[in-house]
């Protein structure tokens, strides 16, 4: 209570000590957050995809994942989506009584034709935020899996959601800013699902991201390097066969490694359902060889 009254440095080692908690927070619901992420592999295996719903800060936490799930694994901007109540403009700038109209939110996943592949995954701090629990029941109708992410024990939203996430984070530094520990576990707890997820169906080698998109020279250099550690060959050799495999990471690891073609690496990968892993031991039961890779 006497936050106003501390210097800079003091408030800063407050919240500090503050955030050291969240990790611990989510560490007491990951079993709740493993059943997420097997939806999620279940949607994206069947064709489906993962859309996040929230207002506010958890809105903006929801696209804040969702953008980022193209570049870093390749995926089309459709698999992974983010709503935020009062849509693009709410991003930036607050739309005051969105978040408060339950029925906004079954007409925003109309529009993205929500069909029963889909997991729909509720970001809610409090727990109570109409257009999520909106969101969730029309999911529920739909016949999508259902997962709610909020900051309160026995949390109104759980009750909307196959698989509720309560992270107890406690009160905040600054009463009611839910910006902070809130918005801090709520990334952490996207974080796992979307990456555990994307991992689930083979878009990370080793822990390489080798389904990464070239769009500009950082990650032209970016997938060099993956290939050099995936492959472990220099860099000149990684760079030599990223043009062979026509830009194609994971083809280019599986042609240096089993000194294959680009139209044999591509089929491994095919048998394999884009798992290199799977799709090096493939090439290599058919060589007559076994390997551990």
């Amino acid at each position: 209570m006497n936050l106003d009254e501390m210097s800079t440095h003091d408030i800063l080692q407050v919240m500090n000590q503050e955030d050291k908690s969240v990790p611990e927070a989510v560490n007491k619901e990951i079993n709740q957050i493993e059943k997420a992420a097997s939806a999620v592999i279940d949607s994206f295996t069947n064709g489906g995809r993962l859309i996040y719903i929230g207002a506010g800060t958890s809105g903006r936490l929801g696209i804040l994942d969702a953008v980022e799930c193209p570049p870093t694994f390749g995926t089309d901007p459709e698999k992974v989506q983010g709503l935020i109540a009062g849509g693009q403009e709410a991003i930036i700038e607050a739309v005051e009584g969105a978040e408060d109209d339950p029925e906004l939110a079954a007409v925003d996943l109309k529009e993205l034709y929500l069909n029963k592949k889909d997991t729909v995954i509720g970001l809610a701090a409090s727990g109570r935020t109409p257009y999520v629990i909106g969101g969730l029941e029309y999911s529920n109708k739909v016949g999508a899996h259902t997962a709610s992410i909020s900051c309160n024990k026995k949390a109104r939203s759980s009750h909307y959601a196959d698989i509720p996430i309560e992270v107890e984070v406690g009160p905040e530094i600054l009463t009611g800013s839910t910006r902070l520990k809130a918005g801090t576990a709520q990334k952490l707890v996207a974080n796992m699902i979307s990456t555990s997820a994307m991992i689930g169906i083979g878009k990370v080698y080793k822990n390489l991201m080798v389904d990464v998109q070239l769009t500009n020279k950082k990650l032209i250099e970016r997938a060099k390097n993956i290939i050099s550690l995936a492959a472990q060959v220099d860099n000149d050799t990684a760079s030599a066969y990223l043009k062979k495999s026509h830009q194609n990471p994971k083809a280019a690891i599986i042609m240096i490694k089993r000194q294959c073609s680009y139209e044999k690496a591509n089929k491994y990968l095919e048998q394999a359902n884009g798992f290199v892993r799977e799709a090096i031991r493939i090439a290599n039961n058919k060589d007559g060889e076994t390997s551990d890779e």
